[in-house]
């Protein structure tokens, strides 16, 4: 298995209220982040605070300019470390990166699903409860 290489594949999938944030999250985030409470209406997450209109993608990915013109575009999100608990556990299947696309995933992962998922499950240990 690949490192992750900020592809957004993940980001911009899910960005658009496919995600939630616990109550506590969002509590929190009510004190100590008003910049992203402001993205939050009814307890659920991304929606315009001007309009109240869901968005179609995350407000805190940003992307980062390419160094040179054959480099690939990289993605990374301006609250990484209050991101909701959604994103932090992305990924946690094999099936899921697959399904979307990973860009960590490799033909040996393929091929060996479940040590490919031992591989995933120490590479996202700190992010998981």
């Amino acid at each position: 298995m690949k490192e992750c290489n900020q592809c957004g594949k993940c980001c911009i999938k899910y960005g658009d209220g496919a995600l939630s944030a616990t109550k506590e999250e969002i509590d929190l985030w009510e004190l100590f982040n008003p910049e992203i409470f402001k993205y939050v209406k009814d307890n659920e997450i991304w929606f315009d605070p001007d309009t109240g209109i869901q968005l179609t993608r995350c407000p805190f990915l940003d992307v980062e300019t390419p160094k040179h013109a054959a480099a690939k575009t990289k993605y990374t999100c301006s609250i990484y470390l209050d991101r909701p608990e959604d994103c932090r556990h992305y990924p946690s299947l094999i099936s899921e990166m697959i399904r979307d696309e990973c860009e960590m995933i490799e033909i040996s992962d393929l091929n060996n699903v479940d040590k490919a998922q031992t591989t995933l499950n120490i590479l996202m240990k700190d992010s998981r409860s």
